[in-house]
């Protein structure tokens, strides 16, 4: 009974959420109150069953004392379902998303909501996809030890500076590092195995922080990262803009990110190119699974035609539901997709890493039941996500890499379409 009531409270939550957003329209496309990021939690949270266990935050005491705190000085926290059985050893730390503030305003109104502040965070979540303690549901990953870190820094878990005049404490790094030497203490240090993680914001996370996983383990230990939804493009919008560049340069710049960046990366390319995954993944030394939709719904809602780029509100119809587009946005689409596959090509090139490229309208497929693994999930050359991460990470298949035909020829998509 106390999980049901604590799942209806966490869908009350949500669709107010929405429902706040929905009314309030927004001024930049990334500011206070439009947040895609929230509308398609709760399209996920429809999807979900009343029966799905809840698991309680845990808050990381003695944080603050390292300076590592949410955007408002709040402690930063965590969900961890304990490993049993023969996966007692092995570790899944699933980063969580939820875009970025980039200016001092989006900041600010962060500390008001989960993103920024853990007084607002659910008290306990639900664990689906690959987050599941269920072998029916999680074949390979359901008796591991797993957590969710929360999200609450706005700079994917980077950056370290503090605006003293507002108190925003830009913190993700240190996030990073106290919440990493919290699951060390508590086993993952003597880890057999372990997986890196995340979706959207915690897919770039992922990305970055990577090679910086692999250095916290024995060498003795697999470690391998996943990336679910965060190849973001450095694309032109629909106004002929860089949207998602513009956004991103305030992000480096607010959260001061440029030394936590990729040196790699940055010897050659300005701090705003460094923190766009396609000029980073194929420097990445640990083997990486990239998980993505070609016509990513976050990237096309706020990326390549949020409203500042289309103030007539000429895309509104086709980016909330794609059968309401035109042949010339879906041709616009189809360029999109070809940049992302552009940008994977030397990634795939190595024989570690792993690929995962499906021609649907959605955004982070593993922690969705219905796109991880369920009768109806959707599927490369007949394998369903959940089956290729499993393929690759113990290495059952080789070059477990699958690109989609283009749109609209998958007929077994889950694509979102917002209301």
């Amino acid at each position: 009974m106390r999980s049901l009531l604590l799942w209806i409270a966490v869908v009350v939550c949500l669709l107010c959420s929405v429902a706040a957003v929905v009314q309030s329209g927004s001024s930049d496309g990334f500011g206070k109150p439009r947040d895609t990021e929230t509308a398609i939690s709760f399209l996920e949270y429809k999807l979900m069953a009343p029966s799905v266990p809840m698991i309680p935050l845990t808050l990381i005491h003695g944080a603050d004392s390292k300076g590592a705190v949410c955007l408002d000085g709040t402690l930063p926290g965590y969900h961890l379902d304990r490993g049993f059985g023969s996966g007692a050893n092995s570790w899944l730390i699933q980063l969580e998303g939820g875009g970025w503030c980039n200016n001092h305003r989006s900041c600010v109104y962060r500390k008001t909501s989960r993103r920024g502040s853990s007084k607002f965070m659910e008290k306990a979540l639900a664990f689906t996809g690959i987050l599941s303690n269920r072998s029916e549901e999680n074949p390979d990953f359901f008796n591991w030890n797993r957590i969710k870190l929360r999200y609450c820094d706005g700079a994917s878990f980077s950056g370290d500076s503090q605006d003293e005049s507002s108190q925003l404490f830009y913190r993700g790094q240190r996030i990073w590092q106290v919440a990493m030497e919290e699951f060390l203490s508590l086993g993952m240090k003597q880890a057999n195995q372990a997986l890196l993680s995340g979706c959207s914001a915690g897919g770039l996370a992922s990305i970055l922080h990577c090679d910086e996983f692999r250095e916290l383990l024995p060498s003795s230990t697999k470690v391998k990262c996943l990336s679910d939804a965060g190849m973001f493009l450095d694309s032109v919008d629909v106004s002929g803009g860089h949207s998602l560049r513009n956004m991103f340069q305030g992000v480096v710049t607010v959260q001061n990110l440029q030394k936590d960046l990729s040196s790699t990366c940055t010897n050659h390319l300005d701090p705003t190119s460094c923190f766009f995954p396609q000029n980073l993944v194929s420097d990445i030394k640990t083997p990486m699974f990239l998980l993505n939709t070609a016509y990513d719904s976050w990237q096309i809602q706020e990326s390549l035609a949020p409203p500042t780029a289309d103030p007539g509100g000429i895309w509104k119809a086709c980016k909330s539901d794609h059968s309401r587009c035109n042949s010339s946005q879906i041709q616009f689409f189809q360029e999109f997709r070809n940049q992302m596959l552009f940008a994977v090509n030397s990634f795939s090139n190595s024989d570690q890493n792993g690929l995962y490229i499906n021609s649907c309208f959605a955004h982070c497929q593993t922690e969705r039941q219905d796109t991880w693994f369920a009768q109806d999930s959707p599927q490369l050359n007949g394998k369903r996500v959940a089956e290729s991460v499993g393929d690759w990470y113990f290495d059952r298949a080789k070059n477990v890499k699958a690109i989609d035909c283009p749109y609209p020829c998958d007929t077994t998509c889950h694509n979102l379409i917002f209301e």
